[in-house]
């Protein structure tokens, strides 16, 4: 239950259903204290079939999306749509942090070769190796596919700088490996980019030293 106080005296402001549930959506990213208080009490204002719909989608969400087989961008399927789809270059790959990233470059339609998720950068301080990444499987899928390029669109951080480089280095022995160009700061996401920051950093990237 949320309380204040008011000359030393607390005063109930939510009732507990509707505590518990700011509380839950506070812990989505972004959203904040009066961010989760105005979605909870647009919630409660719903019709109770609008709240089961809303429910129900949450839970079949997160039954039945999980990772694609082939490149581990999220899919309802073993191997998703970007992977299924003939028309798409199965010669080159980009490598990307997290599913996010492979939205944001789809929105380009610029590229239109496979992917690659590695679920996350490396991180010594938050304790993600190399070996919490989906790294090995990238090096076995370059190497026995014939991959012509792989592309690393990392965001550019310091986390993400020794992911391209160690990345990089695993994968010169078998294929061309370049990095996006960034029109991006350092530090910047690339999910925050605008379709045309990122079409440019696509046209513009260069091989890895």
């Amino acid at each position: 239950m949320v309380n204040v106080s008011r000359l030393g005296e607390k005063i109930t402001v939510y009732t507990r259903p509707l505590a518990r549930l700011i509380e839950q959506l506070q812990r989505l990213p972004g959203v904040g204290p009066k961010t989760a208080q105005r979605l909870a009490l647009h919630i409660i204002k719903r019709s109770e079939e609008e709240v089961k719909a809303l429910a129900q989608a949450l839970v079949e969400a997160k039954k039945q999306v999980g990772l694609c087989q082939v490149c581990f961008h999220l899919s309802a399927e073993p191997v998703c749509e970007i992977c299924r789809n003939p028309n798409r270059d199965n010669n080159t790959i980009c490598v990307v942090a997290d599913s996010r990233d492979v939205i944001a470059l789809e929105k380009t339609r610029e590229y239109r070769g496979k992917y690659h998720v590695l679920g996350g950068v490396i991180s010594p301080m938050e304790g993600i190796g190399p070996d919490q990444l989906h790294i090995q499987q990238l090096v076995r899928r370059v190497s026995q596919k014939g991959i012509e390029e792989a592309i690393i669109a990392i965001s550019p951080s310091v986390e993400g700088e020794t992911t391209t480089l160690y990345v990089g280095q695993l994968l010169k022995p078998f294929t061309k490996v370049t990095r996006i160009a960034f029109g991006l700061p350092m530090g910047g996401d690339l999910e925050y980019a605008d379709e045309i920051t990122l079409a440019r950093a696509l046209e513009g990237r260069r091989e890895l030293d």
